[in-house]
């Protein structure tokens, strides 16, 4: 079990890494860098690994075009890929098959517990990737809350947050006033998307800002069951009151897209990626932090213990962390990069949304997941099934 004091460590160097990255992309020349398109070809120097196949079982927003093409050009290594959209389903993925029909998978750092707890995973061998080129604050990130046994069980793969996300055509918003409590105001009355547990989150960030619900962030909440329950039977009375400004759940970055475009949603709680992404396709959308701070998180690279194409795997891991690949990898999701000298590779559009989507203070005011234990899922299932089917 990760202890609490290893998830305040890991928190806090999220929070190091995302300022930097802020300060580096607003300030660093991006005319003097170039672009992703002008980075020398990947060399692959283990002849053993340059060809075959490589199985991985990945977030379904987080490996866009070009990133397995750029890949498979440069190695000769064929990627097959297995998308899902939540934890839970990847989870039961690799409890199904023990791991089995993968090399890679994604879990978020948070979740480690769980992870430890499937004993389907292997430690990973730092000598055959490339650390050097990790921002250390990420890295620290995985290795605080990932390693048992003397053993690292995961890498950074990109980091991103959880905030507002809105129709910019149909309300306007701006970060001085913008609340995880705004999208409760009566103008938004069936039109608000998000995730059942995520929405109560947002209500107890928003409930402790104002006084309403002293919860030390809601970070109380992750404490113990008892202190879970105490916190949360005061927030859902408020969720269930207000399930008619729902007007769809999401579940997937399609899903949270399609909401915006097509289902009549103005305003959300989503991931970052998928409004950002239609922001930079010129549709009317925008993301931003609101003032008690985006929830952020860090998704990453494990190695289930069935992998067959080792070799290919410590390939991949190599490329994903290198600047090119980890600026693929940022500038085509919407989400943020994890390797060193990646962000001076973004385009100017991309550093743009960036400084939009967390302006003046905001990362100040992050809150990153703390590492989450089995009866906290449970817990928080419960709460949001019984939101949900209200």
């Amino acid at each position: 079990m990760t202890k609490p004091t290893d998830s305040k460590t890991s928190a806090e160097a999220t929070m190091r890494a995302a300022r930097g990255f802020t300060r580096r992309i607003l300030l660093r020349r991006s005319a003097a860098i170039g672009t992703v398109a002008a980075m020398g070809p990947w060399v692959v120097k283990d002849a053993l690994s340059s060809s075959g196949v490589l199985n991985v079982l990945n977030w379904d927003d987080e490996l866009p075009n070009p990133v397995i093409p750029t890949f498979e050009k440069k190695t000769g290594i064929k990627v097959n890929t297995t998308p899902f959209s939540q934890n839970e389903e990847q989870i039961n993925k690799l409890q199904a098959t023990g791991g089995g029909g993968f090399d890679l998978c994604q879990p978020t750092a948070n979740l480690a517990p769980a992870y430890k707890d499937l004993e389907v995973l292997q430690p990973l061998d730092m000598k055959r990737m490339t650390p050097d080129t990790i921002l250390p604050a990420f890295l620290k990130t995985s290795a605080d809350l990932w390693t048992w046994e003397g053993k690292l069980y995961h890498v950074p793969h990109c980091w991103g947050s959880e905030a507002i996300s809105w129709r910019t055509d149909l309300t306007t918003l701006d970060y001085k006033t913008l609340s995880y409590g705004t999208m409760w105001e009566d103008k938004y009355k069936g039109k608000v998307q998000g995730r059942p547990h995520s929405l109560m989150l947002g209500i107890g960030l928003w409930m402790d800002a104002t006084g309403k619900l002293p919860s030390n962030r809601m970070l109380d909440a992750f404490k113990s069951e008892e202190n879970f329950k105490k916190i949360y039977d005061q927030i859902l009375p408020f969720a269930i009151s207000h399930k008619s400004w729902i007007k769809q759940f999401w579940d997937s970055a399609d899903n949270t897209k399609s909401g915006l475009l097509d289902n009549g949603v103005v305003i959300g709680q989503t991931w970052d990626g998928p409004p950002i992404s239609l922001k930079k396709q010129g549709k009317p959308v925008s993301y931003m932090a609101p003032q008690e701070g985006a929830i952020t998180w860090l998704d990453g690279w494990s190695m289930p213990k069935t992998a067959k194409n080792v070799e290919q795997a410590y390939e991949w891991l190599k490329f994903v962390h290198s600047a090119e690949g980890s600026a693929l990898v940022a500038e085509g999701s919407g989400y943020n990069p994890v390797a060193k000298g990646a962000d001076a590779l973004l385009s100017p559009a991309a550093k743009k949304i960036f400084s939009e989507a967390y302006p003046d203070d905001a990362l100040s005011k992050i809150w990153p997941r703390p590492s989450e234990s089995s009866w906290l899922v449970e817990l928080r299932n419960q709460y949001a099934e019984k939101f949900k089917a209200a």
